[in-house]
């Protein structure tokens, strides 16, 4: 059981990296910064935080919690119960929100090769495999790496900023690759 001085730290270190991830990129903010804006000593941030990305990733957990959450029980399409090409569709939407929603947390934790060694990654790329095999398509590890390097932070910053293209437009093109899957694509 966490010490009720150590969940206070806990919880001032993620409101003071959230707000920090907020108002500037995250490669910017270094630990020290974080901190700092916490009021704890770098030992303190240490002992629970080895880096920044293990940061971003306690605050972005609660969010990638609830969509596994919806993923494994919620309403189809999202939920069991749909074709998968429609569910592999509707997992873009909600991934293009969640990136919208937190980019700036992605950004932070999911850093090259750190990507592929998150939780969080292991369950999508699981839930994707899950719906080629559903969908009897062949050599589903050869493909479901590449339907989710489009969700990669990188990506979907430099196509809304830099190609300036809308959320919506982004989960319709998406949307567009579930086609090949079969019957009860987008």
């Amino acid at each position: 059981m966490e010490r009720a001085d150590a969940a206070r730290n806990r919880a001032r270190i993620l409101e003071a990296a959230a707000l920090l991830f907020a108002e500037r990129p995250p490669q910017d903010v270094t630990m020290d910064d974080i901190a700092k804006k916490a009021g704890v000593g770098r030992g303190t941030l240490y002992r629970r935080y080895p880096d920044r990305a293990s940061i971003a990733v306690a605050l972005l957990d609660e969010h990638e919690r609830d969509l596994q959450e919806r993923l494994l029980r919620g309403e189809p399409p999202l939920g069991p119960g749909a074709p998968p090409a429609e569910r592999l569709a509707a997992f873009y939407s909600a991934m293009v929100r969640l990136l919208e929603d937190h980019s700036h947390l992605v950004l932070g934790s999911e850093v090259g090769r750190s990507r592929f060694e998150t939780g969080a990654y292991g369950f999508w790329r699981a839930h994707v495999r899950a719906l080629l095999t559903a969908a009897g398509t062949p050599g589903p590890d050869a493909l479901v790496d590449a339907l989710l390097a489009p969700l990669a932070p990188e990506v979907y910053g430099y196509q809304r900023t830099v190609l300036d293209l809308a959320p919506e437009q982004i989960a319709e093109a998406l949307a567009r690759l579930t086609r090949a899957l079969g019957p009860g694509s987008s």
